[in-house]
């Protein structure tokens, strides 16, 4: 079993900056692509960035040169630094993580999410 956990939200002022983290755990042989998505109230959950195992990025238009995505590979951690937050920044930030598992005869490929961390920005 795996499991993925967020910290890092909270409350911030616009124009503050915000940095989350999500570390997994378990039984992982290896993590492929690692991201950060976010769900506004009401809103359909949207991807926010994603990075590759090895470090290709790729971020969503409205936070472009604003929101920065790494990963520690050693310790199967990937991090959203937020800056420049505006309002419409806030919401419930989860993480993703597609993990490879590997058992005595077959290796699996599984999206796991984290639980999800509140990102609120007060204008």
């Amino acid at each position: 079993q795996v499991q993925l956990v967020e910290s890092g939200g909270g409350l911030v002022q616009a124009g503050g900056s915000l940095r989350l983290s999500c570390a997994a755990s378990g039984s992982i042989f290896r993590i492929n692509d690692m991201g950060w998505y976010r769900q506004a109230p009401g809103k359909q959950r949207e991807l926010v960035a994603v990075i590759t195992s090895v470090g290709s990025t790729n971020y969503a238009d409205s936070v472009k040169g604003r929101f920065t995505i790494s990963r520690d590979n050693a310790k199967n951690t990937v991090y959203l630094q937020m800056n420049s937050l505006k309002p419409e920044d806030a919401a419930v930030y989860y993480c993703n993580a597609a993990v490879v598992t590997a058992s005595q005869f077959t290796y699996r490929l599984t999206d796991y999410w984290g639980q999800g961390t509140q990102v609120t920005v007060s204008s």
